[in-house]
C-alpha cells in the first residue's frame, strides 16, 4: 500500500501523543544525548512514521519527499546566497557598507538601521533569501562594533519574517486572501499596520534584550575578509547595486504578476514570462552571483583560481545548514503525511470560537504540528473560509482575519520548522539558545500581530 492509498485510522488523541513524544525525543537526542541534529531528525522522522501507522512500503518515499521538497526551496538559495555573501565579505564590500552605515546612523542606531533596511528588502524577497543576502553586512557590523551577533541579527531576521508572514505579495497572505475573498490591497495595508510595530517591539527591542542576555560571537560561516583582496575595496555604490540587483529582479517579477492579475497587462505576454524567469529567486540570485564575481572579483584583479576558491570556500560551511534544514523539512513532511495537523485542526474547528480567534488558533496548531508557516496559513484559511463567507464581513474585517490567521502561522517555531534550523545554524546557536531566542521572537511576532488584527477587526 502507498501513502496515497492509505487512510489514517487513529484519532486526534493518539496522534497528538505521537507528535508530542516525537518532539520530546528529538530534543532529548539533540540536547542531552548530543546526537547530531541531522541524524536525530532522520531517526525521529522514521520512528514517527512507523508509530503513526504509515504503510512500511511508503515510509521512505514520504521521508524523501519531505527532504527533497525542502532542499528544492532552500539549497539553491542558501548555496548561491552564501557565494554572494562570501564575495561581499572577502572583497571588503561588507566593510565598505559598514563604514557608510556607521557614519550615517551612528553606532547606537546600527541595529535599527539594519532592521529598517531589511524591512524594505523584505517587500519582494522571501525570508531565507533575504537573510543570506544580509548576513555579511550583519556580521561585518557586529565585528566592527562588538557585542553579541544577536543584537544585530535578530532585528534583521525578524524584519524578513514579519514581511514574509503579513505582507503581500508573499505567497501566504496572498493565498489566504484568495481563500477568504479579501482584497489584497487592503490586506497589504492592514498587514503593514500589524508588521511594523510588531517588528519594532518583538524583533528590534527583543534583539537588544537578547543581545545583552546571550553573548554570541560572530560566526565564521562566511569567512573573513582577505587583506590581499581588500587592498582595493569596491565602491559603496557598486556593493549597494549588487545587493539591490536580486531585489529589483524579484520586485519587477512581482509587480508584473500583480499587474497581470489586475488586467493591466497581458498575462501571457513575453515580457511577463521573461520577468517571471529572471525574477524567480534562484535565477535572480544566480545572475547576482555572476555580476558580483565580475564586479567584486575579476574587475578588481581577482582572477581564475583565486576567484574559484573564493566561491568554493562558501559552500563547505553551509553544507551542514542545508542538510539539517532539509531534515527539518523531512520531519515536517512526516507530520503532514500522518494527518497529525489535520486531526488537530478538526478538533479546534469544532469548538465554536469567533472566526478570527478560530483562524489564529487553527493556524497556530498546524504550525506547531507540522512546521511550515505557509502550509499552516493556507490550510487554516481554507478551513475557516465557509464560516467567513457566511459572516458577511466588510473588506477591512476580512483583511484583519487574513492577518490573524497569518499571525497564528508564525508562532512557536521549533524543531520541525526548517527556518528554526536555518537561523540557528547561521547564527551558530545550539538548540536550547535557538528556542530561547528565535522561538520566543517568532511567538511574539504572532501574538502581537494577532492582537493588532483583533483591534482592527473590532473597530472596522
Amino acid at each position: 500500500m502507498t501513502p496515497e492509498d492509505w487512510t489514517q485510522t487513529l484519532t486526534a488523541g493518539p496522534l497528538l501523543a505521537i507528535a508530542a513524544a516525537a518532539v520530546a525525543l528529538l530534543l532529548l537526542l539533540i540536547i542531552k544525548v548530543r546526537l547530531h541534529a541531522f541524524v536525530a531528525l532522520i531517526l525521529v522522522s522514521l520512528l514517527t512514521a512507523v508509530a503513526a501507522g504509515l504503510p512500511a512500503g511508503g515510509i521512505v518515499d514520504v521521508l524523501l519527499d519531505g527532504f527533497g521538497s525542502t532542499l528544492a526551496a532552500v539549497a539553491l538559495l542558501v548555496g548561491l546566497g552564501a557565494m554572494l555573501g562570501r564575495l561581499v565579505e572577502t572583497s571588503g564590500g561588507a566593510a565598505v557598507l559598514t563604514d557608510a552605515l556607521i557614519s550615517r546612523f551612528g553606532e547606537r542606531r546600527a541595529p535599527l538601521a539594519l532592521g529598517i533596511a531589511s524591512l524594505l528588502f523584505g517587500f519582494p524577497i522571501f525570508f531565507d533569501a533575504g537573510l543570506v543576502v544580509m548576513l555579511p553586512i550583519v556580521f561585518a557590523v557586529a565585528r566592527r562594533l562588538g557585542g553579541s551577533v544577536l543584537l544585530y541579527g535578530l532585528p534583521v531576521a525578524g524584519a524578513f519574517s514579519v514581511m514574509h508572514i503579513y505582507v503581500p505579495p508573499h505567497p501566504g497572505p496572498v493565498a489566504a486572501s484568495e481563500f477568504l475573498g479579501a482584497n489584497v490591497g487592503i490586506v497589504l495595508l492592514v498587514g503593514l499596520v500589524a508588521a511594523l510595530p510588531t517588528w519594532y517591539v518583538t524583533a528590534y527591542l527583543f534583539g537588544r534584550f537578547a543581545g545583552r542576555r546571550f553573548e554570541l560571537p560572530v560566526p565564521e560561516i562566511l569567512g573573513r575578509a582577505d587583506d590581499a583582496q581588500t587592498a582595493n575595496p569596491p565602491r559603496f555604490g557598486a556593493v549597494v547595486g549588487i545587493l539591490l540587483l536580486p531585489l529589483v529582479l524579484i520586485f519587477a517579477n512581482t509587480g508584473l504578476e500583480t499587474a497581470a492579475s489586475a488586467g493591466w497587462v497581458e498575462g501571457e505576454s513575453g515580457v511577463v514570462a521573461v520577468a517571471g524567469l529572471l525574477g524567480s529567486t534562484p535565477v535572480a540570485l544566480l545572475i547576482t552571483v555572476l555580476v558580483a564575481a565580475w564586479v567584486l572579483g575579476r574587475r578588481r584583479g581577482i582572477e581564475g583560481t583565486a576567484l574559484e576558491k573564493t566561491l568554493d570556500s562558501a559552500l563547505g560551511p553551509v553544507a551542514s545548514v542545508i542538510l539539517i534544514t532539509g531534515a527539518g523539512g523531512m520531519f515536517g513532511g512526516v507530520l503532514r503525511a500522518t494527518g497529525i495537523g489535520d486531526a488537530l485542526a478538526d478538533v479546534l474547528g469544532d469548538l465554536g470560537l469567533p472566526v478570527i480567534v478560530a483562524g489564529f488558533l487553527i493556524a497556530a496548531v498546524l504550525r506547531v504540528a507540522q512546521g511550515s508557516a505557509t502550509v499552516a496559513l493556507t490550510t487554516a484559511a481554507g478551513l475557516i473560509a465557509p464560516a467567513v463567507a457566511a459572516g458577511g464581513y466588510g473588506a477591512v474585517e476580512l483583511a484583519a482575519v487574513v492577518v490573524a490567521v497569518a499571525a497564528g502561522s508564525v508562532v512557536l517555531s521549533h524543531v520541525n520548522d526548517s527556518g528554526f534550523w536555518l537561523v540557528g545554524r547561521f547564527f551558530d546557536m545550539d538548540v536550547r539558545t535557538t528556542l530561547r531566542t528565535w522561538t520566543v521572537m517568532e511567538t511574539g511576532i504572532g501574538v502581537m500581530g494577532f492582537g493588532i488584527a483583533c483591534l482592527v477587526f473590532a473597530v472596522a
